[in-house]
Order: structure tokens, then C-alpha cells, then sequence
């Protein structure tokens, strides 16, 4: 981590649809979603950023370091917050998080392993880098999408901002989830004060349902019924609630565009952990390639918008189970367009769409029936000269398996994935290039 001071203005200057066009001011409160979305059909809000170079202090939390890009950081200096006063908020959220969770948040381990290089046949020039996200806020990368939704609402409050007058009339927080993004959401609404509702199949693992009824979460289980419409019923009744008044908790970007802003806190951490880490090895190279595991797709978007912040940008690799692939469906489509990826958002509902067939996966966490942010990750994948990786379930759990052998970490199946997707294409890749893995769940 370099400890060069930041700049202090902050970066981010508004917001964006990319289906629609339409333009909002950074200050405006609760802006959710596009304001031109209707009768149901998808916009995605997306941040618009001034040019500055990424530097971060030295401070061990990441919503501090890297406080000037972080779009929530916009929206308080103009709802007439101080740097000072912004970075108060940030410690002061964090300090009821780690009593809550046992920890705040911190930057996360990055490395090479040894041994998943030499498996894998990697040289010294190269390597498999693994940022390891298992020890994060509610143990995975979940919690950074929704700490500054959090910070957003704590703000927009204090500040007057919100419809309701008193912390008795605060709305519900809603999120469909199956596990780890309900948890870190729980975990992040205890701390908060705030109440929770969480929309979870009917299958959802009783340690989970445990750990949310510990945490004072509403659960809601969720069968698909037969007068629903495709998609995912989790998704359909949080849906219900949103427009009933609920808070949009959530770690998809269509539903919440302002998970995207603290997502791309894991892409700056590794772009400069790499970049320390070259300073210490005798051959140094480039970070060539990110594997990242794909559900939603608010981790690869972040992931990979924050990595390319720096003037080296990694070929991205978006990776899916052959039980659920609706991005390399949508991928390909997007690239068949008359005006090519560029021209997609415009033909939504033409390359993206619920996967027909029940999902099914090893790597349960990431069978999302759609990819909700699929727009920014084949747009990231085709300017990086990526594409996806669809792996098959034999792969999903030798990943799994060399993953926690070769490194120690206790991730899940889901964790390891993007793993299994440099396993699927490791004859494309060659053995003097640096490629990132994110493992991103602990097992429970």
C-alpha cells in the first residue's frame, strides 16, 4: 500500500443511465435508480468521475484510504459535510460494524501462492495472485457494496434529507440474497439500528437463516410460484417490497446503483498491493489477468473498474457454471449487435434474460437466474480484449479443492469459482503472466 496523501476534492461528479441517458447531480438523495425507468424495464445508473490519479493513504481502512473516489464521499461534501466530518461518519459506522461483526473493515490480503503457481505450471516471471476477501466484514466481499449505501443513507439523514422524520419511522432495508450479501447486509443494518427484511429461497441453508434471526433480520422465504413471472422469486418479492416503500439494500446495481461505488474499493486495494508487490521481485511484470466469479455481477464490475484505475488495465474473464451462464449468453449477443457491445444498452432485453432451466452449482452463491449488471462487464470485456468463461461443474470443484489445499484459505465453492475458470482456459494463458483469483466467502 503506498502512503501517498490523497487528493482532496472529491472525484466523482454525477450519475448516468446507461440505457436511457439520463443526467443526475452527485448530491441528489436516494437516487437508487434512473428516474426514466418504467413499467419494470431495467436502467442502470452509472457514476461519472473527473480525471484524477489513484493514490490512497496510509489508513488501514479502505473507506478512508480511498475516501476522495468514492462517489458517497460527492454526495456528502455537497450535502455540506467537511473532510473531516465525512471521515467521522466512516469511523463512526465502522466502530458499530466491528461490534457487531468482531471486525471492521480493512484491506485484505493479497498475494501470490507459491503453490497454486506451481500447480498450475505458472514461471517465476508470472503467477496466480489471490486476493483474499474471506476475513472481510460478515466474511466475504458482500459488505463493501453496501457500506456506502449505508453511509448514503446515514448521511441523507442527519442532513434532513429523507421523507421520514425520526428513527422510529425509518423504513425497512430490503435485499434478496441466499447467504453471504443477506448476511453482510444484516450485519451492516444491526450495526445501523436500522430494520432489515431479507427475501431468501426456500432452500436457504438453516446456519444462514441462524445467523439473520441473530442479527434481528425479517426473514422471508420465498417459493416460486406458478403465476410468477421468470426470474428469480427472491428477487420478484423484494421487487413487491421496494415498491411499497422498502429501502433498496442491494448488491445489484439495477436496483441500487450505489453498490457499485464500494465495490470498486477490492479492485484499488489489489491494483496497488500488486504494484507494491512488484517493487520486492527481481523479474517484475504486468497484472495481465482478473478471473472473477459471476452471479449478479457487482463484483466483476467493481473488481474491474477499480483495477483499471491504474494505467496498466487486466483482460478481464467474467466466469459462470455451465448451470447458469446468462452473461456469455448475453455476451455474445451484445457483440452480434449492428452497433456492437457499445450500442447494448439500447437492446437489453435482447441479449439478457432469465436462464431458462433451474440453476444448478457446486458454487451455489453465484446461480443468479440473471446477470444483473451484465452492461459494465462485457463492456469491461471488450475493451480488455477478455471474455467469459463458462466452467465446467468438474472444474468448479477442483478449484475448490486446489484452491483451499494450495493456499490454506477456508473459502467456499462459490469463492473459489473464477479459479475454476482460469482452470477451464489455462492452456490459453501463458505461464509468464500475473493472474488475479478473488476468493470471496468463508465457509460457515
Amino acid at each position: 500500500m503506498t502512503t501517498a496523501a490523497p487528493v482532496v476534492d472529491p472525484v466523482v461528479t454525477g450519475m448516468r443511465c446507461a440505457v436511457c441517458g439520463t443526467r443526475m447531480g452527485i448530491g441528489a438523495p436516494l437516487t437508487w435508480k434512473c428516474p426514466g425507468a418504467v413499467s419494470g424495464e431495467p436502467h442502470l445508473l452509472r457514476f461519472e468521475r473527473g480525471v484524477a490519479p489513484l493514490r490512497a493513504g496510509d489508513d488501514p481502512n479502505p473507506f478512508v484510504a480511498f475516501r476522495p473516489y468514492l462517489a458517497w464521499d460527492a454526495f456528502a461534501a455537497a450535502a455540506g459535510l467537511s473532510v473531516e466530518q465525512r471521515v467521522q461518519v466512516i469511523r463512526s459506522l465502522d466502530a458499530s460494524i466491528a461490534a457487531v461483526d468482531g471486525t471492521g473493515f480493512r484491506w485484505t490480503p493479497f498475494a501470490r501462492s507459491d503453490g497454486l503457481s506451481d500447480a498450475l505450471g505458472f514461471s517465476d516471471r508470472g503467477g496466480v495472485w489471490v486476493k483474499d476477501d474471506t476475513g472481510n466484514v460478515a466474511g466475504s466481499h458482500k459488505a463493501r457494496h453496501l457500506m456506502t449505501i449505508a453511509l448514503h443513507l446515514l448521511v441523507a439523514e442527519q442532513q434532513g434529507l429523507v421523507p421520514w422524520h425520526s428513527v422510529g419511522e425509518r423504513p425497512h432495508l430490503a435485499i434478496a440474497s441466499c447467504g453471504n450479501a443477506a448476511i453482510a447486509a444484516s450485519t451492516i443494518a444491526a450495526a445501523m439500528g436500522w430494520p432489515i427484511s431479507v427475501f431468501v429461497p426456500q432452500w436457504s441453508e438453516e446456519s444462514v437463516v441462524q445467523r439473520l434471526d441473530s442479527l434481528r433480520a425479517t426473514v422471508v422465504r420465498c417459493p416460486r410460484r406458478d403465476t410468477d413471472p421468470p426470474g428469480d422469486p427472491c428477487v420478484l418479492r423484494f421487487r413487491e417490497a421496494v415498491a411499497s416503500g422498502s429501502i433498496p439494500f442491494a448488491v445489484q446495481g439495477p436496483e441500487n446503483a450505489w453498490c457499485h461505488d464500494g465495490g470498486r474499493t477490492i479492485g484499488w486495494e489489489l491494483a496497488l498491493q500488486f504494484e507494491a508487490a512488484q517493487v520486492h521481485r527481481e523479474q517484475p511484470g504486468a497484472l495481465d489477468r482478473l478471473f472473477v466469479q459471476v452471479g449478479g455481477g457487482a463484483l466483476a464490475s467493481g473488481a474491474w473498474s477499480g483495477a483499471a484505475d491504474r494505467a496498466n488495465i487486466p483482460r478481464l474473464h467474467a466466469v459462470q457454471t455451465q448451470g447458469c451462464a446468462p452473461l456469455a449468453r448475453a455476451w455474445h449477443r451484445a457483440r452480434a449487435l449492428p452497433g456492437g457491445v457499445g450500442s447494448a444498452g439500447a437492446h437489453w432485453r435482447e441479449c439478457m434474460w432469465p436462464w431458462e432451466d433451474e440453476p444448478v452449482s457446486t458454487a451455489d452463491g453465484i446461480l443468479d437466474d440473471e446477470t444483473y449488471d451484465w452492461l459494465p462487464i462485457v463492456e469491461a470485456m471488450s475493451s480488455s480484449n477478455g471474455y467469459p468463461v463458462v466452467a465446467p461443474e468438474m472444474l468448479v470443484r477442483e478449484a475448490h479443492r486446489l484452491g483451499c489445499a494450495s493456499t490454506g484459505i477456508r473459502a467456499t465453492p462459490t469463492a473459489t469459482a473464477g479459479l475454476a475458470g482460469l482452470l477451464t482456459v489455462r492452456n490459453d494463458v501463458h505461464a509468464d503472466e500475473n493472474v488475479v483469483v478473488l476468493f470471496t466467502g468463508v465457509v460457515r
